[in-house]
C-alpha cells in the first residue's frame, strides 16, 4: 500500500536545495570540505529533527541523524560531497531518500523501529578512499588522516578539519547489534536500466577495484640523431602493450569486467627526447576476486614477456586492492518486491561497476542498494541527471523497502 505520508513533492524539493548549493552549470561543485559541502551538511543538520532525528557531526565530517524510537533500527544514507565540477544526484539522492523514509516511517505508530540517517564524508576521494564510510567500520588510523591530502590543492585533511571546526571531536564508529542493515539508493551511472525502460536497480554486489603502476624503462636519447633500430624507447612500449591487452583480456576475463589505462606519463616529456621511462597507472574492476587473479596472472606475464623480447623493461606493481562486496540477499528481496508494489515490477537485480559507500557497510551488517536510471547513462559530469518522475519513483520504492526491511 502507498504510504500517505510519502512527499515525492517534497524529495524534488530537497534535491534542489541542496543542487543551489555551489551550482556549477547544471550540476554543482562541491568538493570535500569546500564551503558549498559545509553548508550541504549544516542543511542536513538542520533538516533531520523533521525526521525525529538528533543530528551529530562527528570527528571525520560524517553526518548521523539517530532515532530514540523503540524497535529496530535500520541505517540509510549516501553523501553530500561532490567530484569537481561535477553532477547534482550523485551522492545526495541516497541522503535524500533516508531522510524522507526517516520521515515517512519514524512518524508511523503501526511501525516498530526507525529509520536512521548518514551522510558519508569523502566518498568521491578528494583526500583519499571513502574515508567516512571506512571510519565508521574502524578502518582509518589517525596516521592516515594525518598523511591525509586534497588531490586538487594540497590542502592537509588536518587543517580542512580545522577549519570545519571538527577538530577533536571523536569519530563515531559502529555500533554492534544496533541497525538490522544498511540501505542505500544512488543513481545507476550507466545506461542499462533507461535503455531497459526500468525504474529500479537491484544491487546484487559492487564491483572490487584493483590499480596497478606498470613501469618502462628503456634509454633516454636525441630524438634526432639515433636511428630507429637502436632505440629503447619507453614510450612506444607503454603504447604496444596498451594494444596487447586489448588483445589477450578479453579471452580470460568475466562478462562484466572492464579495464582502463587512466594515466599515462612519460620522462623527461619532451618532443626532441627519446623517452627513457614511462609509467601508465592501470585498473581493473569485477566482482570476481578469481577473474582478477586471473587477469592479474596474465598482466603479469605479459610484463615478463615484452622484458625478454626488448627493447625495454616492464614491471607491474600493485597499489590497490578493493575486496567487492555481495549484497544482502534478503535486503535484495525487499527492494524487488517494493518495486512490484509500487514501479510495476520494473526492475532488474545488477551489479555495481562503481565503488559506493555501502561497500564498506557491508563489512560489519547486511547492506542492500537501490540504483534508479540516469539519463544517457552520464555521471561525474555537470550534465548528470534522472528525470523527475523516476527519482520520485524510486523514492516511493526506497521508502516502501525500508519498511519491509525493519517489519522483518
Amino acid at each position: 500500500m502507498p504510504d500517505d505520508r510519502f512527499d515525492g513533492a517534497r524529495v524534488l524539493a530537497d534535491l534542489n536545495a541542496l543542487r543551489a548549493i555551489g551550482t556549477y552549470k547544471t550540476g554543482v561543485h562541491k568538493p570535500t570540505f569546500s564551503e558549498p559541502h559545509k553548508q550541504s551538511l549544516d542543511w542536513l543538520v538542520r533538516k533531520l529533527p523533521e525526521a525525529g532525528l538528533s543530528a551529530t557531526i562527528d570527528g571525520i565530517g560524517n553526518v548521523f541523524g539517530t532515532s530514540a524510537k523503540a524497535g529496530p533500527k535500520l541505517l540509510a544514507g549516501s553523501h553530500l560531497e561532490s567530484q569537481n565540477y561535477a553532477g547534482w544526484l550523485d551522492g545526495p539522492l541516497g541522503v535524500v531518500y533516508a531522510l524522507e523514509a526517516a520521515r515517512v516511517l519514524n512518524a508511523d505508530p503501526t511501525l516498530k523501529g526507525a529509520v536512521e540517517v548518514a551522510s558519508w564524508c569523502d566518498e568521491e576521494g578528494h583526500f583519499g578512499s571513502f574515508l567516512g564510510s571506512r571510519s565508521y567500520v574502524g578502518q582509518v588510523t589517525e596516521a592516515e588522516i594525518d598523511a591525509a591530502r586534497d588531490r586538487t590543492n594540497g590542502r592537509t585533511m588536518r587543517d580542512a578539519l580545522a577549519e570545519m571546526g571538527l577538530s577533536g571531536r571523536a569519530r563515531i564508529a559502529v555500533e554492534p547489534g544496533r541497525h538490522v542493515g544498511y540501505l542505500e539508493a544512488h543513481i545507476e551511472q550507466g545506461d542499462t536500466l533507461e535503455s531497459g525502460k526500468l525504474a529500479i536497480g537491484v544491487v546484487t554486489s559492487i564491483v572490487g577495484i584493483w590499480q596497478y603502476r606498470i613501469n618502462f624503462i628503456g634509454e633516454q636519447n636525441h630524438a634526432g640523431t639515433t636511428r630507429m633500430a637502436v632505440r629503447k624507447d619507453a614510450g612506444l612500449a607503454l603504447a604496444k602493450f596498451c594494444v596487447a591487452i586489448d588483445q589477450r583480456f578479453p579471452s580470460a576475463c568475466g562478462t562484466r569486467t572492464v579495464w582502463t589505462t587512466g594515466r599515462i606519463t612519460l620522462d623527461p616529456g619532451a618532443p626532441s627526447i627519446i623517452p627513457g621511462g614511462a609509467e601508465m597507472l592501470f585498473q581493473i574492476r569485477d566482482d570476481n576476486p578469481a577473474v582478477i587473479a586471473r587477469l592479474e596472472e596474465l598482466l603479469r606475464t605479459m610484463a615478463a614477456e615484452a622484458s625478454a623480447k626488448g627493447p625495454c623493461t616492464v614491471t607491474v606493481e600493485k597499489i590497490r586492492t578493493g575486496a567487492p562486496a555481495m549484497m544482502n540477499p534478503g535486503i535484495q528481496d525487499a527492494i524487488e518486491a517494493a518495486s512490484k508494489a509500487l514501479a510495476g515490477g520494473r526492475s532488474l537485480r545488477m551489479p555495481s561497476g562503481a565503488g559506493h559507500d555501502a561497500q564498506m557497510l557491508a563489512t560489519v551488517m547486511p547492506s542492500g542498494m537501490l540504483f534508479v536510471p540516469s539519463i544517457g547513462g552520464i555521471s561525474h559530469h555537470w550534465t548528470e541527471n534522472t528525470d523527475d518522475a523516476d527519482i520520485v519513483t524510486g523514492a516511493r520504492v526506497f521508502v516502501d523497502a525500508c519498511r519491509r526491511i525493519l517489519a522483518g
